[in-house]
């Protein structure tokens, strides 16, 4: 096997009551083992994919067929997105917080954006906190398991931090209250995470 589930790194009930052990339990044993199952089976297809990084098989996925497209996003969106969160979540500090202030004149206006990216995804999809090539800045969205990383997107960027809004994420509590979820989510977001991602990219 090519690829291997990544666990999480904290107990299923860690992020509780923000994300249910149901939902947690439900969305990593199920869901993106089944991402990371049906990457395999797309890479064991293509000897030309084995031995790459998935994030050498997302730079270029505009040649791939749908199945590693859609699974090799799902396995990486949601490995990302378990490390973008911790008990207690924090607050931005450091070049982060710096960098919030100047590219969306705080950290409320920065949810606000994000909120309303998320919310505004028709169907199912990713919300993105995203550091263009000059470090500045961006939220997007993109449908389905793509990723900014990938060369299909119209804003590529370095992934800051993500939040999944399929409704497989959220559904058992939230119901279809997207929004709810939305809101709730800051706070388990790890800062410190999304702060060392940002120190590496910034100029």
């Amino acid at each position: 096997m090519a690829f291997e589930l990544p666990p999480l790194p904290y107990d299923y009930d860690a992020l509780e009551p923000t994300i249910s052990k149901e939902t947690m339990t439900f969305h990593h044993d199920k869901h993106h083992k089944a991402y990371t199952d049906k990457l395999n089976e797309g890479v064991e297809k293509d000897p030309s994919l084995q031995g790459k990084t998935i994030e050498e098989i997302l730079s270029n996925i505009s040649s791939q067929p749908p199945l590693v497209r859609n699974n090799g996003g799902g396995y990486w969106n949601h490995d990302f997105f378990w490390k973008s969160m911790k008990a207690g979540g924090g607050q931005p500090s450091g070049k982060l917080a710096e960098a919030i202030e100047r590219d969306f004149g705080g950290l409320e206006k920065l949810k606000d954006e994000f909120n309303t990216k998320g919310a505004g995804q028709f169907g199912s999809g990713w919300a993105w906190l995203i550091a263009d090539e000059s470090g500045k800045l961006k939220v997007t969205s993109t449908p389905n398991q793509d990723n900014p990383l990938m060369d299909v997107v119209q804003e590529r960027g370095t992934p800051l931090l993500g939040n999944d809004v399929w409704e497989h994420a959220y559904y058992l509590t939230y119901k279809n209250d997207r929004a709810a979820y939305l809101k709730a989510w800051w706070d388990v977001v790890d800062w410190d995470t999304v702060g060392q991602r940002y120190d590496a990219v910034a100029k």
